[in-house]
């Protein structure tokens, strides 16, 4: 089943309802295709991503976007749906923190400013509410009726509550030994939570072939037959951290990696921005940055191996937010870091507990496992040289450290336990 996304002309409709996107094209033939409920090519089975039209994206003024409302929908004149605020689906979120890391920046040896892009704020503590947002709202357009997604945790908990938000049906699919903390934070919702017995990519394979059902025709499933709409979203990501840095690209970036798509999807706003004249590029350009878990690191893997063609692993540790052991975009976020002039690395366990817990003292922000990767990469590309410490960087985190409590439990707790009295404080040495 083919539905098309109706994109109401400039001539007849008020510019609210306009939006730039023109197509779907395809990333490895270039084959275009109606804006659609389609993530693959019929030509070569590649993936699809949206076109859009360059003058509709040349119109786009900083003012213009200023004067948008303090989250995501602010860049609609960029995205490829949500012109019209009554058609959107979405818990708006964006406008995230943009931290000063100034104590993080010296305990790494980074002596230019480093900031901490902190998407914990969002509703539902992470990222996936961007790309969910501008999937839904999409989904919504194309006439679906029920919700859907195949998810490691963070996904799961926004798709059900945008969902319960618009008064939708909702059934998410997650690997069986998740977080609890996703677990809840998703069921509370209520909406149907499937969870299989099997990694991220079985459950993936799964929606994939439900997809396809007459069962799941009148079904949106984020990630899979809306998949170019809801990769856009993450764009919202780039677009931010050169607004609030006063319009102006960081030299470098560090970001976490799963698929790939959010990584390749920073520098494509990036480019957008440059090409639409509303930043200029850094001089020397920007650098991309990837970071994996050492458990599932089959990008970073790739790319000290000097190749693009990534050989699938079956996923462990603890960044199960990060466990995507045959990413869709692997080849296409080397790319990007290889265009860029940037690199890759991978953090174990124990250097991502450690990497949440430098990250909390010394910027306030609890990451989840997913940010404490990208903090231990850091650490890494400096200390290798890979990463220029003169350069002004910025950092994502993904997500919220409580739900993912369980990676530093053991770790941390009271510096002290003492009896409610003068005595016991003074004999702990709390009274000098």
């Amino acid at each position: 089943m083919r539905r098309s996304l109706v994109v109401t002309s400039a001539v007849d409709a008020p510019s609210k309802s306009i939006s730039p996107a023109r197509a779907l094209v395809c990333r490895g033939c270039g084959a275009e295709f109606p804006l659609a409920a389609q993530h693959a090519c019929y030509e070569c089975f590649g993936p699809l991503e949206v076109a859009y039209d360059a003058a509709a994206l040349a119109s786009v003024t900083r003012e213009q976007i200023e004067a948008g409302p303090q989250n995501i929908w602010r860049y609609a004149a960029l995205l490829p749906t949500g012109q019209d605020p009554a058609t959107r689906v979405t818990l708006d979120p964006g406008l995230t923190p943009l931290v000063s890391a100034t104590a993080l920046a010296a305990e790494v040896g980074l002596r230019a400013p480093l900031w901490v892009k902190d998407d914990s704020a969002n509703p539902t503590h992470s990222f996936k509410d961007r790309v969910v947002s501008v999937a839904l709202t999409a989904a919504r357009e194309l006439g679906f009726t029920r919700f859907a997604c195949a998810s490691t945790g963070n996904l799961a908990n926004s798709v059900a509550a945008h969902a319960a938000r618009a008064g939708v049906p909702s059934i998410v699919f997650i690997p069986g030994d998740l977080e609890q903390g996703k677990v809840i934070t998703t069921a509370v919702y209520g909406g149907e939570l499937v969870a299989i017995d099997g990694s991220y990519d079985d459950v993936n394979r799964l929606c994939g072939e439900l997809v396809e059902t007459d069962e799941f025709e009148d079904t949106a499933f984020v990630n899979v037959n809306v998949r170019p709409f809801y990769a856009e979203g993450s764009k919202t990501l780039g677009y931010e951290v050169a607004e609030q840095l006063g319009w102006r690209i960081p030299a470098q970036v560090v970001v976490p990696m799963a698929s790939g798509e959010l990584l390749t999807k920073i520098d494509k706003a990036f480019s957008e921005l440059v090409e639409i004249g509303l930043v200029e590029a850094p001089e020397g350009g920007w650098t991309v940055f990837g970071a994996q878990s050492a458990g599932c690191n089959p990008i970073a893997t790739a790319l000290h191996n000097g190749t693009d063609q990534i050989i699938p692993v079956k996923p462990t540790g603890i960044a199960k937010s990060l466990n995507i052991g045959d990413p869709a975009a692997g080849s296409y976020a080397i790319e990007a870091v290889t265009r860029t002039g940037g690199w890759m690395d991978y953090a174990d366990d124990d250097e991502i507990r450690d990497a949440i817990q430098l990250l909390a003292r010394t910027t306030g922000v609890f990451a989840e496992t997913a940010g404490g990767v990208t903090v231990a990469v850091l650490k890494k590309l400096v200390a290798s040289g890979k990463l220029d410490p003169d350069k002004e960087t910025v950092v994502y985190n993904t997500g919220e450290g409580l739900k993912t409590l369980d990676a530093v439990a053991g770790q941390v707790g009271p510096t002290h336990r003492i009896k409610p009295s003068l005595r016991g404080a003074r004999d702990a040495g709390l009274l000098g």
